[in-house]
């Protein structure tokens, strides 16, 4: 039996061609979730529980940028958080075992997924389209590991320093769950790996013309300000840490206008030519 091509395919089997590229991405992820699942001990140890330890490469770079700059009395520079991490539910460690792996799985089989969404949509493309996005699953997976990167390196470690050490009475000790170390984590991480893919989601929505330059310029002000009402959710509450989740923000966000410019130039160059 021979494939169908797109033209003579129905509505009902381009579904049927969308479920199996979702039943291999599934499967994709599974397969990493069940790697991630068996080296447990690392993604706990190392990864999760890693930004809880003054050792963490970002305290020990922001306390020798502290002492360099004169300010001797930061957080950044203490010996241990004044925390513990415990788990207060039967069934505690074992979810979180489970729900680790799961989304470990789908960070570690990202680019898998991304081809799998890729190989339905291409064949609808035209073919220098085609040519002309060859390195799209590339630059879409290194922008989202960039941003997990970024979340996990910055956005957690800042987040946690500054929770951790908030303190509204000394009557208080604070005691965080393993779920709720496991969600700052995991959030900063995946929110800043979509975040970072703004540059390919404005490459698509000006290639349908749903967004040109002269639009991004326009209201460039206005994405000031929800760039820093976005940095101030997903960042403790201090202008320090929303400035540095602001500025790779904003970077991303100019590079998007460069971006559309050059869509429609190479848009305006076709037409020219037809």
């Amino acid at each position: 039996m021979t494939k169908k091509s797109i033209d003579d395919m129905s509505f009902l089997d381009h579904l049927e061609e969308l479920r199996w590229h979702l039943i291999r991405a599934t499967l994709g992820i599974v397969i990493a979730a069940t790697i991630a699942g068996i080296f447990y001990k690392f993604i706990f140890d190392v990864i999760i529980f890693g930004p809880t330890r003054m050792s963490f490469p970002t305290y020990e770079g922001l306390c020798n940028m502290s002492q360099l700059i004169g300010v001797k009395d930061t957080t950044f520079c203490a010996e241990k958080f004044p925390f513990i991490i415990q788990n207060r539910t039967v069934a505690g460690q074992f979810s979180a075992h489970i729900w680790t792996s799961i989304y470990a799985g789908f960070i570690i089989a990202f680019p898998y997924v991304l081809y799998q969404l890729w190989s339905f949509i291409s064949p609808g493309l035209m073919p220098n389209e085609r040519k002309n996005s060859k390195g799209f699953l590339i630059i879409a997976s290194f922008l989202f590991f960039l941003g997990v990167v970024f979340g996990y390196y910055i956005i957690t470690p800042l987040s946690i320093n500054f929770l951790a050490n908030y303190n509204i009475s000394e009557q208080i000790s604070n005691e965080f769950d393993i779920s709720s170390v496991i969600a700052i984590v995991r959030s900063s991480s995946l929110a800043s790996g979509f975040v970072f893919e703004l540059p390919i989601i404005i490459y698509f929505l000006t290639k349908i013309g749903l967004v040109t330059p002269q639009f991004l310029r326009k209201y460039r002000k206005y994405a000031l300000v929800i760039v820093l009402i976005l940095s101030a959710i997903i960042t403790p509450p201090d202008i320090a840490s929303q400035v540095i989740v602001a500025i790779p923000i904003l970077i991303l966000y100019q590079v998007s206008i460069y971006i559309s410019a050059i869509v429609v130039r190479n848009q305006k160059r076709k037409t020219k030519h037809v």
